[in-house]
């Protein structure tokens, strides 16, 4: 909703919205009450887990919720919906994700470039440019159709 707020200039009402989820939706939770006082102390919440009630909460959880993911994935037991929330946890809360990995493998097997981050630099590759390395030192350095990967 609230993507969908900025996309279209909707102003929400964030702690009424949590309230009338309470009291009229199978989300009848007393959990609400702490989603609408989080909004109460600020409407423009990016994320509950800015408000310091659910902040505590997730970091005194996540013992528990990594022990359950791994023993689950350890016994094969799928726990899509716990795995994918610790996944989407830990990359909310990372600067930097492996997205930069996944760009480096494209090019080593397809030639497709990526950009350097400004800390790693150098004056042979500079920030922000697309680039393209040749990884083995074999093949030419426009296709990696020559490498011999």
């Amino acid at each position: 909703m609230q993507e969908a707020a900025k996309e279209y200039g909707w102003k929400l009402n964030k702690p009424s919205i949590a309230l009338m989820w309470r009291g009229g939706c199978i989300i009848r939770s007393v959990f609400l009450k702490d989603i609408t006082a989080a909004y109460r102390k600020d409407n423009d919440l990016a994320n509950l887990l800015f408000d310091q009630f659910f902040n505590d909460a997730i970091h005194k959880a996540q013992p528990g919720w990594r022990d359950v993911v791994a023993k689950a994935a350890q016994l094969g037991i799928p726990t899509p919906a716990f795995s994918t929330a610790l996944s989407w946890f830990d990359g909310y809360r990372t600067k930097d994700l492996p997205a930069n990995l996944l760009q480096a493998q494209r090019d080593y097997f397809g030639a497709h470039t990526f950009h350097i981050k400004p800390e790693f630099a150098s004056a042979k590759y500079e920030a922000g440019k697309d680039i393209h390395v040749n990884w083995t030192g074999r093949g030419g350095n426009v296709s990696a159709s020559t490498y011999q990967a």
